[in-house]
């Protein structure tokens, strides 16, 4: 527990100019705790920005064990940063020393992602300090997850050999619930544009001009109408080309997660929910790809009324895509669609902004069977497959870059309140998840099929 604080205590804000110290403080002392928990080697590597934090362990495996085989290799990935504690009033503790109240650990990084990182490294240090572990584990923690992780790529790249592995272990998402332990087992891709519509050289007196010019701001809605439609399916051509469809498997469990829709309408204050026909509320925010409008203004905004025709309209807007679907290819044919639906009495700009690959594990291999043999041990019931309507970029660049496959051992609740104030962990959860991945490590051996040495 005092190692964790000790972790907490330093404010590594990455977003932050001020906290640049702070950042390598942070990288040093996970160092530290890499080779007290058991690596053989521990180091911080410079990047293009914060530094990474590199740990490594090699299984002795001695003669006469029955370790015949070269053992597996597991990554483990995390981050040592975190979001900034602004409104600090709205806390009710100090969001930099940790509080423990009605059996929840509070501060900043609490969960995401010290604490579960230190799930990781705990539950690594039991297995090989018992005498264990039957694995070789590498650690990669880096700075800058909370700002886009954009230095991890080349960073991945540059060390490919480094970080080659067997099966890469994340404890950086979430379950359904206390009750109801689950996996992730997929996060959606994302793809990003602002449109921007020019119409006449000035705004103009809608009296005047209104009914003779196209006006900049109907053309722009009228243009995101066209883009789903009464079914709730994408228009765009070609869209759902690399779509896969969703296992029955799945679906079966999908089915199993607790869930009310009455509960969700009102929860979120709406009288009826909408979307992709043919499928659940559950099915869509998560295994389906959407479509939506992020933002959207032009014309006159302020108090009060004044009556014109507006020479320019912007929006933002995304889509959220599924595992096969490329998001450059989205992209460009998203820009290709409006350009064509375009009225020629209106300019229309549309630039894509950011994107990233939607990724999805196979629940029938052998690192997914482990870590569901470590949810059933430390919860005592066999835990869902459980896709996510976020995105997570940095999980398909692993497996594009190493070339191995991202199992996303995750604990953490709803209610602990990641990027918000009172960000919390709850401590049993936080026991359960040292068990869980210890677990993981005691299973995968048995189920990895490997090379003779």
């Amino acid at each position: 527990m005092e190692e964790w604080a000790s972790l907490i205590r330093i404010p590594s804000v990455s977003c932050e100019a001020e906290h640049k110290t702070d950042m390598i403080r942070c990288a040093e002392r996970w160092r530290e705790l890499l080779l007290a928990a058991g690596c053989q080697k521990a180091e911080v590597l410079p990047s293009t920005g914060n530094p990474f934090v590199y740990g490594e362990y090699q299984c002795p495996c001695p003669p006469g064990t029955g370790h015949d085989t070269i053992p597996p290799t597991v990554l483990v990935y995390a981050h040592y940063d975190v979001m900034p504690v602004e409104p600090l009033e709205a806390w009710h503790s100090d969001p930099w020393e940790p509080s423990i109240r009605e059996g929840r650990l509070y501060a900043r990084g609490a969960d995401d992602d010290k604490g579960q990182a230190m799930i990781q490294a705990k539950a690594f240090e039991y297995m090989v300090q018992t005498g264990q572990m039957r694995c070789n584990v590498k650690f990669i923690f880096e700075g800058e997850e909370e700002i886009g992780s954009p230095s991890l790529e080349a960073f991945l790249e540059e060390h490919k050999e480094l970080l080659k592995a067997d099966i890469i272990l994340v404890s950086d998402t979430s379950m359904i619930g206390k009750e109801t332990p689950s996996i992730t087992t997929g996060l959606r891709g994302l793809a990003y544009w602002q449109i921007e519509v020019d119409g006449p050289n000035r705004d103009l007196h809608s009296g005047h001009f209104g009914g003779a010019v196209k006006n900049p701001v109907n053309a722009l809605c009228e243009m995101i109408a066209k883009v789903v439609d009464e079914n709730g399916r994408i228009t765009i051509p070609g869209f759902y080309d690399d779509v896969l469809p969703i296992p029955e498997e799945e679906r079966r469990m999908i089915a199993q997660i607790p869930f009310s829709q009455e509960t969700y309408n009102r929860a979120i204050d709406i009288d009826e929910e909408f979307g992709e026909k043919g499928f659940s509320t559950l099915e869509r925010n998560s295994c389906r790809p959407s479509f939506d409008v992020c933002g959207i203004w032009g014309g006159y905004t302020g108090e009060g009324s004044k009556t014109v025709l507006p020479s320019k309209a912007f929006a933002k807007v995304s889509c959220r895509l599924v595992a096969n679907q490329d998001h450059e290819k989205i992209s460009r044919a998203f820009v290709d669609y409006i350009q064509s639906i375009a009225p020629k009495s209106v300019r229309v700009k549309v630039t894509p902004m950011h994107g990233g690959q939607g990724y999805v594990c196979p629940i029938d291999i052998p690192a997914y069977k482990a870590a569901e043999a470590g949810f059933e041990k430390a919860f005592g019931i066999r835990p869902l497959a459980a896709r996510r309507g976020g995105s997570i970029p940095i999980i398909a660049a692993f497996e594009q870059i190493l070339g191995c496959k991202t199992i996303l051992m995750g604990f953490g609740l709803e209610q602990n309140a990641i990027h918000s104030p009172n960000e919390s962990m709850d401590l049993e959860v936080w026991e359960k998840g040292i068990i869980a991945v210890s677990e993981f490590y005691n299973t995968y051996p048995a189920l990895y099929t490997p090379c003779k040495k």
